[in-house]
């Protein structure tokens, strides 16, 4: 089962960070930057970086990153990205992973990814995603691929929901309830993992939390390659699973995220603040459809559902059902709970043809929900 592999990837502007104790130079650059002044922000920026402060560095690597005040040169970029990073800087380390794998160096970069992904990076979740799916760098782990993409697709990754919809073609539906159940365990954990790591660099005075970290699904621009021509994908081959397995789509080509970054990268004004530096546009997120008009809806009797969950403790099925019975996708639908095993499953029942459950579906996908279709 051929599945080719992207190389060019989603890698997020990170927030550039201002310590709390930060040098005035650094404080200065901030100001310039601001201003759109770029080059007198790398030049305030770089005796600090020598000196070794980390988030001078760090700075000196998103500018680098961006083209900004300097030429655009991603091997500088990931120099400084390195030189904060093994001071304990964690979006620099994020950061570098990413700018590791986008450049081939997918063993090298994939102990940061794993670590970036283990706090809640939906850019990260996405990548390591793909490699449990493929069973390359990490061991084969359909159930852990499909929780990774749907935290990311959550977090509102657009790769990621293209990604689920090729893998619902070859993961079975098994392994895809047990992973919505083991998807927001990953998402708790990382929380948590998040929040003691910020707690820790707080605490030791190197970083302002306040200014240095973000929700990383707050910045989102994918990077453009160094070279004009795309990175071609790479293609893997999977064991078989059954006997002459159809050919497995492509994930979305370099040439379009490379589009993508330079359509980012024009949109920055520079007369944001450097926290905001190299953030997309604010676009419109996804919305949740409008609540169906008041009164009874016409019930469908159509033979194909929507699995909403899966889940051990039936009560939450309920919960669900009550978050999500106002949507428009499930309206005139039957609610529907099933038990297998020690799960019980929870369907909107009703759709009169495969084509409407997956409108339906794709739909609560766009929203953050996770769903399958079934009969």
């Amino acid at each position: 089962m051929p599945i080719a592999r992207t190389a060019s990837l989603i890698v997020a502007a990170s927030l550039l960070a201002i310590s709390g104790t930060a040098h005035a130079d650094v404080k200065a650059g901030v100001d310039a930057w601001e201003a759109g002044d770029y080059p007198r922000a790398v030049a305030e920026w770089r005796e600090p970086a020598e000196r070794g402060d980390a988030d001078a560095q760090f700075n000196l690597a998103q500018a680098y990153r961006l083209g900004r005040g300097v030429e655009k040169n991603l091997q500088q970029a990931e120099s400084y990205y390195a030189k904060a990073a093994v001071q304990g800087h964690l979006k620099a380390a994020d950061n570098l992973g990413l700018v590791l794998f986008q450049d081939g160096r997918r063993e090298q970069a994939m102990p940061y990814i794993v670590t970036a992904a283990d706090r809640g990076d939906p850019r990260a979740q996405y990548l390591l995603g793909i490699e449990h799916f493929n069973g390359d760098l990490v061991e084969q782990d359909w159930t852990r691929a499909y929780a990774l993409l749907t935290l990311a697709n959550a977090a509102g990754l657009p790769q990621a929901r293209q990604a689920i919809s090729q893998m619902d073609g070859y993961i079975p539906l098994e392994q895809r309830q047990q992973a919505q159940l083991l998807a927001p365990r990953l998402k708790a954990e990382a929380d948590a993992r998040r929040s003691a790591a910020f707690a820790s660099a707080d605490l030791d005075g190197e970083e302002d939390a306040g200014a240095t970290f973000a929700d990383a699904a707050e910045a989102r621009v994918p990077v453009a390659p160094t070279q004009s021509a795309p990175v071609a994908p790479t293609p893997l081959v999977l064991p078989p699973v059954a006997p002459a397995p159809a050919p497995a789509p492509t994930i979305p080509t370099p040439v379009a995220a490379a589009q993508a970054a330079i359509a980012d990268a024009a949109r920055v004004t520079g007369t944001q603040s450097p926290a905001e530096a190299a953030r997309p546009t604010p676009g419109r997120s996804p919305e949740r459809e409008p609540a169906s008009p008041a009164g009874p809806a016409a019930v469908s009797q159509g033979r194909w559902k929507v699995q909403l969950g899966a889940f051990s403790v039936g009560g939450n099925a309920d919960k669900l059902w009550r978050r999500l019975a106002g949507r428009t996708e499930l309206a005139g639908r039957t609610k529907l709970t099933e038990r297998e095993g020690r799960l019980t499953k929870l369907l909107a029942a009703g759709y009169p043809s495969r084509q409407a459950a997956d409108r339906a579906c794709a739909a609560l996908k766009r929203a953050g929900e996770a769903c399958l279709v079934t009969r």
